[in-house]
């Protein structure tokens, strides 16, 4: 009697631990109500970029972070922000009906449900459904801080930019955080570095909006964009000034006795440029012009133009 109830008592735990086996595969094979979640700032919605940055404070395109999911089946959703601690911050969507497979973005502007702003952290979406609680690990990162520009200078003692193709002048800069560098104009955005990083080298090619400037003195502001963002304020950008040429001669002025030669070191970033010398023209290449003077003692102008633009120089001529 012993044996059969012993037997009986091993045949129903296999019989159990199979039908828990068994649960247990079933759960395991059964998709999950929720699919295609997306964790983004409002402009990386729909790229599926994470993580989420962003900004409520700035007025930019990253200003707020969204949630995007879909549904298997159509239900009521509700979605809210918790912080790092768990604790609910904000709902972003309360008990919204969701069609079935038809995504759905909810925002999230920053602020609580109290209608403050949240501080700066760490936050998580959590996905409620009438029976069920998803609790996601996608982070949001709310970032109000704008980067801090901690140095700038050119990485020349006098930065002096013989604008031409292929040419620019390298600012060498250290920031606070990771940051897009970005160089202003009188307040205006003429180039913003690709990488994000604490420090590194931003080139500019002495132009605005694919245009070259004209020759002359130049400063330009060095300040930051963060990933969420913020960007330094014009008050606390560095200031690093740039001369820009086309062509330079030198010496500018030359005496010499009629009928001379007479060489002058031409500077530029074009390949050829044209001269002129009282009725006399040409074509050039190379950094020594040599010429002759005129027969004819006087004050002459020497005028080199390159890529467009062109510079002066005085030739004295004196009797031989």
């Amino acid at each position: 009697m012993q044996r059969v109830l012993t037997t009986v008592t091993l045949l129903g735990l296999l019989v159990a631990t199979a039908a828990a086996f068994a649960i247990t595969e079933h759960l395991k094979l059964e998709k999950s109500p929720i699919y295609g979640v997306q964790v983004s700032n409002s402009q990386q919605s729909g790229r599926r970029a994470q993580p989420a940055v962003f900004s409520p404070v700035c007025d930019c395109p990253t200003k707020s972070a969204t949630v995007r999911l879909r549904l298997r089946h159509t239900g009521h959703v509700t979605v809210t922000i918790v912080d790092s601690d768990h604790n609910k911050v904000a709902t972003i969507a309360p008990n919204v009906v969701m069609q079935a497979r038809e995504p759905m973005t909810f925002p999230w502007d920053g602020r609580t449900d109290t209608g403050g702003l949240a501080p700066d952290g760490v936050y998580y979406p959590w996905i409620h459904l009438p029976r069920r609680t998803f609790k996601f690990i996608n982070k949001i990162t709310l970032d109000t801080v704008p980067p801090q520009v901690v140095s700038a200078a050119g990485v020349k003692q006098k930065p002096v930019l013989f604008a031409g193709r292929g040419q620019s002048v390298a600012i060498r800069y250290a920031l606070s955080e990771d940051a897009h560098p970005v160089v202003y104009l009188d307040g205006r955005r003429i180039t913003v570095g690709r990488h994000t990083r604490p420090s590194g080298k931003i080139k500019w090619a002495g132009k605005v909006d694919g245009r070259p400037l004209r020759a002359g003195s130049y400063v330009l502001s060095i300040g930051a964009v963060d990933p969420a963002g913020n960007e330094t304020p014009a008050g606390e950008r560095k200031g690093v000034p740039v001369v820009l040429r086309y062509v330079e001669l030198t010496p500018s002025v030359t005496t010499v006795r009629a009928g001379r030669p007479f060489k002058v070191h031409v500077e530029t970033a074009a390949r050829r440029y044209t001269w002129r010398l009282g009725q006399r023209h040409g074509e050039r290449r190379g950094r020594t012009l040599r010429l002759r003077a005129p027969t004819t003692p006087g004050t002459y102008r020497l005028v080199v133009t390159a890529n467009g633009h062109a510079t002066t120089a005085v030739l004295r001529v004196h009797a031989k």
